[in-house]
């Protein structure tokens, strides 16, 4: 498809997205790997998504405590607006500063691809051609995706005993869907996909973590 070619990574290896369903284990992971860069020496600047700058925190609320049915194209663009303005705002000028600077991002474009393209069926060229333009067009180098089952997913929301937002009050097929396009999106984006088994012990998928950050980095 030709209009990926517009997409493009930063030169240093500095930006990082983590990716999964509700309980995958992305915020314990993130904040491992934040450990981990600060022991030796990076700076890191961890952003959430929707969210991240003040417009985007408004974003994330009114998203995610709506009581009433979205459009989805309605969700594809709130979410791409918080999107870019996170990017101009916060993460692109912070990656430019310096080779040690890294940005993790907790959700990016392959979360738009699972949740507005495959499980609200917008189609993933939708999400793209979204994307198709500065600084949207700007990906992570490196993508972590936790994967777990959508019962996994079920016993660990329900282990937190927290007041379900706007997409944890989906459905069971929902929650499939996302699966498939998260799966799918591995192709459609040209950065490194690191899909890893969410269920192993957090220690060991820290390790794997670490090693791919190494890697690329090298």
């Amino acid at each position: 498809m030709e209009f990926i070619n517009s997409f493009k990574q930063p030169e240093n290896n500095n930006l990082i997205s983590f990716e999964g369903i509700d309980g995958c284990g992305k915020s314990t992971q993130i904040e491992l790997l934040k450990n981990y860069l600060d022991k030796n020496h990076y700076n890191v600047l961890c952003l959430r998504e929707p969210g991240g700058t003040k417009f985007g925190e408004k974003l994330r609320q009114a998203i995610l405590e709506s009581t009433e049915k979205l459009s989805p194209s309605a969700e594809a663009f709130l979410f791409a607006s918080s999107r870019a303005q996170l990017l101009e705002e916060l993460a692109l000028p912070f990656i430019s500063k310096s080779k040690r600077n890294i940005c993790i991002l907790d959700r990016y474009i392959h979360s738009s691809l699972a949740y507005q393209g495959f499980a609200r069926s917008l189609g993933t060229e939708k999400i793209i051609n979204i994307h198709n333009t500065y600084p949207l067009n700007v990906i992570p180098n490196i993508t972590f995706y936790l994967d777990i089952t959508v019962e996994t997913s079920t016993k660990r929301q329900e282990n937190r005993n927290q007041k379900k937002d706007y997409f944890e009050k989906e459905k069971l097929k929902f929650f499939e869907k996302l699966v498939d396009g998260y799966n799918a999106s591995e192709n459609l984006i040209p950065n490194k996909f690191k899909k890893i088994n969410g269920e192993l012990d957090k220690s060991e998928i820290h390790k794997i973590i670490v090693q791919d950050f190494e890697n690329l980095k090298r």
